[in-house]
């Protein structure tokens, strides 16, 4: 588990070049953001410099995550060289007792304030990509977003704009043409944006999949009851190789998709982590395992949009 073992590809027409293994910083939000488990300072320093030691060159965090984009900042500034940094704007937390909701908010002066904010917290002066944070289509036209992410980019503040965006507005934003690259969610368990990806990689944008271990087994992560039932119905057990994991498997099937260029899988143990580059080094599952896997998907009921 060298540094340097991972498989990296371009991003897109970006330039950058990222490992197929990144990062979500999700994981050391901290438990006031959206049910997330409590984060040490010395946990958080554990994770994020092993991410960066295991060779790991791109990692994914957002404005309202928590603690996140400080813990990058406290930890990891003085190796910003080594990896790409992305964020998301559009992003607000409002206190509400034991927790804090994150309502978002798309007009100029407020994703003007979320870039200075972020870059504040990450002890930086750019992020290497910009993402609108999964608004919707009539919130985007309506404020003019892009025209405020170009801004931002023109300013040096950021190299790059995307967006993290689901259906049914992905298809419109893909459309567009003016993006970079789009954050999605994708797994075996969630196959609705496939065709999407491939459309998205098509248009020449870089594809950042999340959700791509369906957020761990139960047990492990935040495990989905539902989506681990389609899994028996689908009986991929059965395709699992010789002492291989469902999460193995699962990142695996990821990265078989030939259009998405990094996944980005966040934990907090830096035990998980070796477990998903051992995954990510193993490489995509042979092609007639990736074959079958999608066949007995589809009569499971999880099929792709059309």
């Amino acid at each position: 588990m060298g540094e340097g073992s991972l498989e990296t590809r371009p991003l897109g027409q970006t330039g950058l070049t990222v490992t197929r293994l990144g990062f979500g910083a999700m994981e050391v939000r901290g438990e006031r953001i959206w049910d997330g488990r409590p984060v040490t300072d010395e946990q958080a320093a554990t994770i994020l410099q092993a991410v960066v030691d295991v060779g790991i060159t791109f990692i994914d965090t957002a404005n309202d995550y928590g603690r996140s984009e400080a813990y990058l900042g406290q930890f990891l500034a003085d190796r910003r060289d080594r990896f790409a940094l992305a964020t998301k704007c559009g992003c607000t937390i409002v206190p509400a007792g034991d927790h804090d909701e994150t309502p978002h908010s798309w007009d100029r002066d407020h994703l003007l304030a979320n870039i200075d904010d972020s870059l504040t917290k990450l002890r930086t002066d750019h992020v290497d990509l910009l993402q609108l944070h999964n608004p919707d289509v009539r919130d985007a036209e309506q404020h003019r977003v892009v025209d405020t992410l170009r801004e931002i980019k023109e300013s040096g503040k950021a190299t790059h704009i995307g967006i993290s965006a689901t259906s049914p507005h992905l298809a419109t934003y893909i459309e567009w043409g003016v993006f970079e690259a789009f954050q999605i969610p994708y797994s075996a368990m969630e196959r609705r944006h496939e065709n999407l990806i491939t459309a998205a990689h098509e248009a020449g944008a870089g594809t950042i999949v999340r959700g791509g271990v369906a957020r761990g087994e139960p047990g492990r992560g935040l495990g989905n009851e539902n989506a681990w039932a389609l899994w028996e119905r689908a009986n991929l057990d059965d395709l699992l190789g010789e002492g291989e994991s469902r999460t193995a498997w699962q990142l695996r099937f990821t990265l078989s998709h030939p259009a998405v260029d990094t996944i980005i899988a966040g934990t907090l143990n830096p035990k998980h982590l070796a477990e998903n580059v051992a995954a990510a080094e193993a490489g995509p599952l042979p092609e007639d395992v990736y074959v079958e896997a999608k066949r007995r998907l589809d009569n499971a009921g999880e099929s792709p949009e059309q």
